[in-house]
């Protein structure tokens, strides 16, 4: 059977394909053309959006104020724009960072309350390692995410680039959702998946087609994915997202694009079905880490 289209986020129901709106910044020199896909995203009936304050340097933050949605939106903190470095980022993981990087979401958002926010802890491949003095404990960093959800600046906490140790650590601050690389060609982390599933915590993967960088596997590059699209008539990419949703029903999906090709694409495949023999054959492709540096 198709999976189920709606599940629980940050303690609202919402279509479990969101939309990661990083993509947005490639249309960075068409403001009306990003206005005008992010409409088009919730016309049809997306009601989660992915942000962070890094992506394009507060443009993408921007253009959601601009249509003024009444989506779940979700961003994250634990880094900050750097502009002009070759990852236009830097880590932010100190308190006083992070609260930073909330009023500067809330500002750039123009709302007073972002319903979650995601502390990405950078202790996980792929990406930036926290290192030196931004290697900051987890009680320091959850006790200033308590104080502004209790300050109603935010509405509920998630993770990011996390380890099962940390989630089980952070469990008693009250965890909405765990995002982590995650994807049918790089499932190390079935272990948080099955932990976040016991506890009723959203997982939300990135990555969710693996490769995103040069060396890191690619789930539309696998044969029994690129059978399944075959006999489904749809794109290996759209089999690749509704393993995803088939694997549990905690599963949240915020593909990113900046077509509205791809967009009307990757919502439909909510309406796939998988059946078992399909779903057999896919979850016996091998899985390989996710172990590149982005440093």
């Amino acid at each position: 059977m198709p999976p189920t289209e709606q599940a629980t986020l940050a303690g609202r129901t919402v279509f479990r394909v969101g939309y990661g709106a990083m993509q947005l910044e490639r249309l960075s020199g068409d403001r009306p053309a990003a206005v005008a896909l992010l409409r088009h995203a919730l016309e049809l009936g997306v009601d989660h959006l992915d942000t962070a304050q890094f992506y394009g340097n507060g443009f993408v933050n921007d253009v959601i104020r601009e249509v003024r949605t009444g989506a779940l939106i979700a961003t994250k903190v634990g880094a900050d724009p750097d502009p002009g470095a070759p990852t236009p980022l830097r880590l932010a993981q100190k308190p006083e960072e992070l609260r930073a990087s909330v009023e500067d979401n809330l500002r750039a958002l123009g709302v007073d309350s972002i319903p979650l926010v995601n502390l990405r802890r950078a202790e996980r491949l792929p990406g930036v390692l926290a290192e030196g003095d931004q290697r900051v404990d987890l009680d320091d960093q959850l006790e200033v995410m308590t104080q502004l959800r209790a300050e109603g600046k935010i509405g509920a906490i998630g993770l990011s680039a996390v380890t099962p140790e940390t989630l089980r650590r952070a469990l008693p601050a009250g965890i909405a959702c765990v995002q982590n690389a995650y994807s049918l060609v790089s499932r190390d982390d079935e272990e948080m998946l099955e932990l976040c599933l016991a506890e009723g915590i959203a997982w939300v993967p990135f990555f969710p087609l693996g490769g995103a960088f040069p060396g890191l596997p690619k789930v539309t590059d696998e044969p029994p994915v690129q059978k399944a699209a075959q006999e489904l008539g749809r794109t290996p990419a759209q089999v690749g997202l509704a393993w995803l949703l088939h694997r549990a029903p905690n599963v949240h999906l915020i593909p990113g694009t900046a077509s509205a090709e791809h967009l009307e694409a990757n919502l439909a495949v909510a309406e796939i079905e998988l059946d078992d023999e399909a779903l057999a054959e896919l979850g016996a492709i091998p899985t390989r880490p996710m172990d590149l540096s982005l440093r």
